[in-house]
């Protein structure tokens, strides 16, 4: 399977193993079971949350601050469904 993937994949998958347990939890999941399979516009909302820095993610993730854009909260809000149900 990981030869089928793209560079940019790749390249997504490996940013988003932060080694930061509250982060962890919740992309680790997302990348195993739904990455692959999200459409282009969801695959690049999750390479631009990857993309930013562990305390901004912190904040955003437990609702200290909001993202930039409303288009990365939803994305958040589906990661945290994914894991808390």
């Amino acid at each position: 399977m990981f030869e089928e993937l793209t560079l940019e994949e790749r390249k997504v998958i490996y940013r988003a193993r932060r080694g930061l347990k509250e982060i962890d939890v919740y992309f680790d999941p997302y990348v195993k079971q739904h990455y692959l399979q999200a459409d282009a516009t969801e695959k690049a909302l999750f390479k631009e949350l990857v993309d930013q820095e562990d305390p901004d993610l912190l904040d955003w993730f437990m609702e200290v601050s909001e993202p930039p854009k409303p288009e990365l909260r939803q994305l958040i809000i589906k990661l945290k469904q994914y894991v808390h149900g």
